[in-house]
C-alpha cells in the first residue's frame, strides 16, 4: 500500500515538472516568436494585413514595440521557468494572460498567427496551473528522492 502510494505522489511529482518544462519551452518559443514579430512590425514589415475601421486600431510600430518588448519579458520568465522560481510560475500566468489579450487585439494585423499565439499561451497558463506547489517541496539531498522514498 505504501509503494502504491508512494509511486503515485513520484508520479504525480514527475508530471508537475514536466508540466513546468513544456510551459516554459513553449512560453520560450513563443517569447522568440513575438520578439522576431515585433521587429518585423517595427521595420513595417509586409506580412501584416492593412484592417479599415478597427476599433482597437494601433500604429504598427507601436504593436511592433509591445510585442518586442513583452516577448523579451516571456524569454526572460521561462529562463525562470526551468528553474523552477515561484516567481517565474507567477509571472508566467500574468504575462500571458496579457499577450492573450495583445495577441487578441492585433488579429486584424496578423490573425492566423495571432489565434496561434493565444492557443499557445493558453497552454501556458494550463501548464502552470495544473502543477500543484507541493509538487516542488524540496528533496533532502537524497538525489531527487524525499527521505521517506528511501
Amino acid at each position: 500500500m505504501t509503494t502504491t502510494l508512494q509511486r503515485d505522489t513520484h508520479r504525480s511529482a514527475a508530471m508537475a515538472s514536466g508540466l513546468m518544462v513544456f510551459a516554459g519551452v513553449l512560453l520560450l518559443i513563443a517569447g522568440i516568436l513575438d520578439v522576431l514579430r515585433g521587429i518585423m512590425a517595427i521595420a513595417e514589415d509586409e506580412v501584416f494585413v492593412n484592417t479599415q475601421n478597427y476599433v482597437f486600431e494601433f500604429d504598427l510600430t507601436t504593436w511592433g514595440w509591445l510585442h518586442l518588448i513583452i516577448g523579451a519579458l516571456a524569454i526572460i520568465v521561462s529562463i525562470g521557468l526551468f528553474k523552477a522560481a515561484v516567481w517565474a510560475r507567477v509571472l508566467g500566468v500574468a504575462l500571458a494572460g496579457l499577450l492573450i489579450i495583445a495577441n487578441f487585439l492585433s488579429l486584424p494585423y496578423y490573425p492566423v498567427w495571432s489565434i496561434v499565439a493565444i492557443a499557445m499561451y493558453t497552454f501556458v497558463i494550463w501548464g502552470l496551473c495544473t502543477a500543484r506547489k507541493d509538487d516542488f517541496a524540496p528533496t533532502g539531498g537524497t538525489g531527487g528522492r524525499s527521505a521517506h522514498h528511501m
